[in-house]
């Protein structure tokens, strides 16, 4: 029997979605899968306690990224998210298996988790470099909220009455004020998620690029543009109801008319592992369904 190589990784922290039905089994196979591979295993400690293994060496995020050489996210894409959002500052590679709906960056399907597992323990994958933005609310000239985003900083209206009000500039030069539903400023990374339903362009995740999407503008002439990264954005709440900012959906915060949202490239950025082999081109062929043809119909059918 050969002896299996030996991993570069030592020790790998467990992330899952503990709430989703299916999760816990999952997760405890893939733990014991590490166990036997002869790495160090640390299960998140929200994720512990909530499956009731604390018998398992257990860390809360901070720890995590100090300890961890690997992280393994198992849930959708908003896990994800979270996760590499989290580890960024750390430089921990995370590791995304889907066990969600669309799995657009947990690209490792279930089914084929321990075989993917399995080439990335013996070396055979590849890292990806995704850009991250940090977001600051600034009110009279104090910050008063500060977050991370992986896919996007979105600028929006709450209230279903009315539109939002926005002045733009970038590097300090005036861009434009616009009405609109809102306005979404997106990574690569975020260029396929609510960007692309709002029908922004498709940035490759190696890109230097920031891309401002506006949602339903009230000047159809305004359309999206792609800036350099190393720019800084400045978005000014002039009018509108209930304005709020999110930072990928998950962090949020309530505007107020003067606001100012800075958004720039984050200082740190999140690493993907892939196996061996990985595409991106085909992620865009299978999510987004590239790869089917228009069906030709007949006249009368």
């Amino acid at each position: 029997m050969h002896a299996m190589p030996e991993s570069p990784f030592k020790t790998a922290a467990l992330i899952g979605r503990y709430q989703t039905a299916g999760v816990v089994t999952n997760l405890l196979a893939i733990a014991e899968y590490l166990i036997q591979r002869g790495l160090n295993v640390i299960l998140e400690a929200e994720t512990a306690e909530a499956i009731g293994r604390t018998d398992l060496s257990t860390a809360d995020i901070d720890e995590i990224g100090r300890s961890a050489d690997l992280a393994i996210s198992l849930g959708g894409d908003g896990t994800m998210l979270g996760t590499a959002r989290q580890l960024a500052p750390y430089d921990v590679p995370v590791l995304g298996i889907n066990h969600g709906r669309m799995g657009f960056i947990t690209d490792i399907p279930l089914d084929r988790c321990v075989e993917a597992l399995g080439a990335v323990l013996s070396g055979a994958y590849t890292v990806e470099r995704r850009t991250l933005l940090t977001s600051r609310v600034v009110r009279d000239d104090e910050v008063i909220w500060e977050e991370l985003a992986l896919n996007d900083v979105v600028v929006s209206r709450s209230s279903r009455a009315g539109m939002i009000e926005l002045q733009v500039e970038v590097d300090g030069r005036y861009m434009y004020n616009q009405r609109a539903d809102g306005l979404i400023v997106a990574t690569p990374t975020g260029s396929t998620a609510y960007a692309l339903s709002a029908n922004g362009p498709i940035l490759h995740p190696a890109v230097g690029g920031i891309v401002l999407v506006p949602v339903a503008p009230q000047a159809l002439s305004n359309r999206p543009i792609v800036l350099p990264d190393d720019v800084s954005i400045s978005i000014r709440v002039v009018e509108g109801r209930e304005p709020r900012v999110a930072s990928d959906m998950q962090g949020f915060s309530e505007l107020q008319t003067g606001d100012d949202i800075i958004i720039q490239r984050s200082p740190f950025a999140s690493h993907f592992l892939h196996p061996a082999g990985y595409s991106y081109y085909q992620t865009l062929r299978s999510k987004l369904n590239w790869h089917e043809l228009p069906i030709l119909r007949t006249p009368g059918t």
